[in-house]
């Protein structure tokens, strides 16, 4: 019956209508001379044409159903992800066009499922052979994922998926253990002075499939801060050996120049030469001061702190114009007094030393939600984008004999104290050093 995959459905059914209309007529005209009432033969024509009808439409309809029965099955394969298979062409009519239509879904279905594939072995690639330990835990503590690395440093090589994360920490070393409870990013240390690494622990928290999830990453750290460990050195190694050459050489010569004053009985001069020499040493001591405060600064040691007294004390030291009197006068704040006092008179003598005017150096104080923002700002020449960079690294310095840790120190203290500094150009010139102190 293949005509009818040809042939529009509504012409099939007229044409068997039709046909079984006129077999009718022609049985009920053929037997109704034997018959005594000629509706009785009307009746039995009809109830033998009916059997007759409901066969031809049966077979008239067979290969149709059997086409929707597949396209049914395809439907399903495709639910379950698989996309292995097309249909026959059928034609040229509506039929053909929908199983057209169908193999066309299932090629595209086809490619995305080789595309996603294709990514997902690059993806899993890239993760397992990453250097940084990487494990997925489930909302029961379970390890959904672990790659090459996380079983190499917490389960010996072995396959850690199904173990619970808790007791793997357990078993891991007490720095890393340490820095779990703490909760959060961190880094701790594993291994004594000779043989040690550095790890940096990251945590994030998402959903996946409606179920909270966690992302642990590990990254060792060694070898990279090894590596800015003697760039460090060798910077620090520079810049001391500068500072050094330029007060040793001047005392040098000036007291080789003395003694041939004192020789030759010309008393006048030695003044001027011992003054010199006293000036090298104050800046050469203060030099070293520095280094050593910016090295051994220790855990700051926080009590309460009114505004208005501190920045009282601070005044009698460098000079400057403050902002929002309500709040210093009125505001009290938790900090290292000693620490911050050295940290603020660092960015007020750069607001100083910036070319701006004594007048426009201000210290503006601001509550925040749960915290104080304290900005130092000044009319100066600002700093261009590499200076802004670099500005809060230790030994970077723009000034011929700065040190270059002013800011760096300004910058350990306030995040000793779990707060942050940043520096921005202002509108119109100048600087604005801005640190958040948490409460």
């Amino acid at each position: 019956m293949r005509w009818t995959r040809r042939l529009p459905l509504s012409l099939i059914f007229t044409a068997l209508a039709l046909l079984h209309a006129a077999g009718v007529a022609a049985l009920a005209l053929w037997i109704a001379p034997w018959l005594a009432r000629p509706w009785m033969a009307w009746a039995i024509a009809v109830a033998i044409d009916i059997p007759l009808l409901a066969y031809h439409v049966r077979r008239a309809f067979a290969p149709m159903n059997s086409l929707f029965r597949t396209l049914a099955g395809t439907v399903a394969s495709y639910r379950d992800g698989d996309y292995g298979f097309s249909l026959s062409p059928t034609g040229h009519g509506e039929l053909g066009e929908l199983v057209g239509a169908h193999n066309r879904l299932g090629d595209t279905l086809r490619e995305q499922r080789q595309a996603l594939v294709q990514r997902e072995l690059l993806l899993d690639t890239m993760v397992q052979n990453t250097p940084v330990a990487m494990l997925l835990v489930d909302p029961s503590r379970r390890v959904v994922h672990a790659n090459l690395a996380a079983r190499k440093l917490l389960g010996e090589g072995r396959k850690l998926e199904g173990q619970s994360f808790d007791a793997l920490v357990a078993r891991a070393p007490e720095a890393l253990r340490d820095a779990m409870e703490r909760g959060g990013d961190g880094m701790f240390t594993v291994g004594d002075e000779d043989n040690e690494d550095i790890y940096h622990l990251a945590r994030r928290q998402f959903r996946l499939n409606g179920r909270h999830h966690e992302l642990v990453l590990l990254r060792v750290l060694t070898a990279e801060l090894r590596r800015q460990e003697v760039q460090t050195w060798k910077k620090v190694i520079r810049v001391i050996s500068h500072e050094l050459n330029n007060s040793l050489a001047p005392i040098a010569s000036l007291a080789h120049s003395g003694a041939e004053l004192l020789r030759r009985g010309q008393y006048e001069r030695l003044p001027v030469a011992l003054t010199t020499i006293e000036e090298r040493a104050r800046h050469l001591e203060g030099f070293i001061r520095d280094y050593a405060r910016f090295a051994k600064l220790p855990a700051p040691r926080r009590e309460s702190v009114a505004w208005g007294r501190f920045i009282a004390q601070l005044r009698t030291q460098v000079e400057f114009a403050c902002d929002d009197k309500d709040a210093i006068e009125n505001g009290v704040a938790r900090f290292d007094a000693a620490q911050m006092e050295q940290g603020l008179l660092n960015l007020l003598k750069n607001a100083h030393e910036s070319g701006s005017r004594p007048g426009d150096v201000r210290l503006s104080l601001r509550r925040a939600h749960d915290a104080w923002r304290i900005d130092v700002l000044d009319r100066g020449s600002g700093m261009n984008e590499a200076v802004l960079a670099n500005a809060l690294l230790p030994f970077y310095s723009t000034k011929r004999h700065g040190t270059g840790l002013g800011l760096a120190l300004a910058r350990e203290i306030a995040e000793a104290h779990g707060g942050r500094i940043a520096l921005l150009n202002r509108e119109g010139g100048g600087l604005c050093v801005s640190l958040v102190l948490p409460d």
